[in-house]
């Protein structure tokens, strides 16, 4: 009997695995079909062009891609630029203050809305406003805010106030600063809709029980509301951090790079060398390290998100 059974129970999951692909294939195939496009996309445009972008980046292609394959030359010199390396740096500077300050005043904004104020709407509205507006046109408007003949400085040395100066666009240790307000006025907005998502869906009943035993209010957010609001913050950060990774129209719109090169990004150094340097495997060599930095980011993350939550249940 029981050499019979063992037989009988792998016939009967051998006879089960054709209906159950046929099931797991056919299920839901019109969405599965109606799918199909972005699949495609995804493979042709993403995936496609990665690998045409990393592979030509070991070529010496100049105006066109039609360059032969010289290994990590291009690599050697991208390291050797100091207008790469400026770049790296001021991206990284910039990037680290961005994301704590967007991530912090957010928070706080949020914080705020969220004590059943009134006009909430209109003031939610008005701080999401600037988010609406691409960057170019925020690069704009603080580019002549900070004119330092036109804008602001302009304005109040007219009006008496002689020694003030409010010139960082044209002041090479200023300018990441600069650079930093206009981030802050376009991203703080939807950082703060999101915290504020995110507190909403925080159960009453954990500020009750915060009342009761005597907690004080900051200490409930830091040790309660702040780890519940887990998915939210890195939700935000990957948002944040994928924005700042590509910061290019932003600095176009601002500053153009200046002055000199002290506010360089790789984005722009890739825009520039592909179309305007006429040196496309050196662009696409820095896109690439773009890519690689990207990679590395979030393949731990991904990793530690999902990748061990079997491991640990």
């Amino acid at each position: 009997m029981a050499d019979t059974a063992v037989p009988l129970e792998a016939g009967a999951e051998t006879a089960h695995r054709p209906g159950l692909l046929k099931r797991i294939l056919f299920h839901n195939l019109p969405a599965k079909i109606a799918a199909l496009p972005m699949m495609a996309t995804v493979l042709v445009v993403f995936v496609g062009c990665t690998i045409w972008t990393v592979y030509y980046s070991f070529t010496n292609s100049k105006l066109l891609p039609t360059g032969k394959f010289v290994g990590f030359d291009q690599y050697e010199r991208l390291f050797q630029t100091s207008r790469w390396n400026v770049s790296v740096t001021n991206l990284v500077a910039y990037g680290a203050m961005s994301l704590v300050f967007t991530l912090v005043i957010g928070f706080i904004l949020a914080v705020l809305i969220d004590q059943k104020i009134r006009f909430e709407s209109a003031f939610r509205t008005i701080m999401l406003y600037p988010f609406a507006l691409s960057f170019i046109v925020t690069g704009l408007v603080w580019q002549w805010i900070m004119n330092p003949t036109l804008g602001l400085q302009g304005t109040l040395r007219n009006l008496g106030w002689s020694n003030f100066s409010f010139d960082w666009i044209a002041n090479p240790r200023m300018v990441l600063f600069a650079m930093l307000i206009a981030g802050l006025w376009h991203g703080t907005g939807f950082c703060m809709v999101l915290m504020l998502a995110g507190l909403r869906g925080v159960d009453e009943e954990v500020w009750k029980a915060a009342r009761v035993d005597g907690i004080p209010t900051w200490r409930t957010y830091v040790s309660i509301v702040i780890p519940m609001m887990r998915g939210v913050l890195i939700t935000a950060i990957v948002i944040l951090g994928s924005g700042i990774v590509r910061l290019y129209d932003l600095v176009v719109a601002l500053t153009n790079g200046g002055p000199g090169i002290s506010s360089e990004v790789p984005a722009k150094y890739v825009f520039n060398y592909m179309f305007s340097g006429g040196n496309i495997g050196q662009g696409l060599a820095a896109a690439t390290m773009m890519l690689l930095t990207v990679l590395i980011i979030m393949v731990p993350w991904a990793y530690l998100e999902f990748g061990g939550k079997g491991k640990r249940t």
